[in-house]
C-alpha cells in the first residue's frame, strides 16, 4: 500500500556564469591599479677597516655628513669645509651641497688629485629617502656641453659609515644642566 512515486534524477550543472563575469571584471581592475615600481642596483663600497694598508688610510677623505636640519661637508676628514643647512621648508639644500662638491672637485682637480670616492657619514634617525637624495647629489650633477644638458661626475664612489655623535648636542645638554641647576638655586635662595 505504498505508492512510490518515481523521482525523477537529473544531474544538475554548476552555472559559473556569475563567476566568470566577475573575473572578467576583476582581473583588469587589480591589474590597473597595480603599483609598478622601478628597482636599482647602487653600488656603494664600504668603508675601510682598520687592517688595510697605512698608506691608503692615512689619504685625505671627502666625508658628507647628514644631519637634521644640515648636511656637512667635512675635508680632510672631520675639519669642517662647510655647513649647509636645510631650506626655509626643511628640505636640504641639494644645489648648495653639490656646489660646494663641484668647487671641492674642481680644487682638487688644480693640486693633480682626481678624486672620485666620498664617505657619506649616516646616523640611524636620518630617513632613507634623504640619504637617496643626498648620494644622488654628491654623484652627479648636470652641466650643460656646448647645447646639451649632460650628467657630469662629482664622486661616484661612494662609502658609508656612521655619523659622528655630535658635540654640539653634548655642549648643549651641558649648557641645560647648568641652566636648570642654576635656576633651581636661585629659587631656592629665593625662598630663604
Amino acid at each position: 500500500m505504498f505508492i512510490q512515486k518515481k523521482k525523477n534524477r537529473q544531474e544538475a550543472d554548476l552555472d559559473i556564469t556569475p563567476f566568470m563575469n566577475l573575473m572578467i571584471v576583476l582581473v583588469p581592475v587589480l591589474l590597473l591599479s597595480m603599483v609598478f615600481t622601478r628597482i636599482t642596483v647602487i653600488d656603494i663600497q664600504l668603508p675601510a677597516s682598520a687592517g688595510e694598508n697605512a698608506a691608503e688610510l692615512s689619504q685625505k677623505q671627502i666625508e658628507v655628513v647628514i644631519k637634521d636640519a644640515s648636511i656637512l661637508v667635512n675635508f680632510p676628514e672631520g675639519r669642517l669645509l662647510r655647513s649647509i643647512k636645510n631650506k626655509a621648508d626643511g628640505t636640504p639644500d641639494y644645489d648648495n651641497v653639490s656646489l660646494v662638491l663641484q668647487a671641492l672637485k674642481r680644487e682638487l682637480q688644480i693640486k693633480g688629485a682626481d678624486r672620485k670616492n666620498l664617505t657619506l657619514l649616516v646616523s640611524e634617525a636620518i630617513p632613507y629617502h634623504k640619504v637617496i637624495s643626498t648620494m644622488d647629489a654628491v654623484r652627479s650633477y648636470s652641466a650643460v656641453v656646448v647645447t646639451d644638458v649632460v650628467d657630469a661626475e662629482l664622486f661616484p664612489d661612494i662609502a658609508f659609515g656612521d655619523a659622528p655623535v655630535s658635540a654640539d648636542l653634548a655642549l648643549l645638554n651641558s649648557l641645560s644642566y647648568s641652566r636648570s641647576t642654576y635656576m633651581f638655586e636661585a629659587a631656592k635662595s629665593a625662598r630663604s
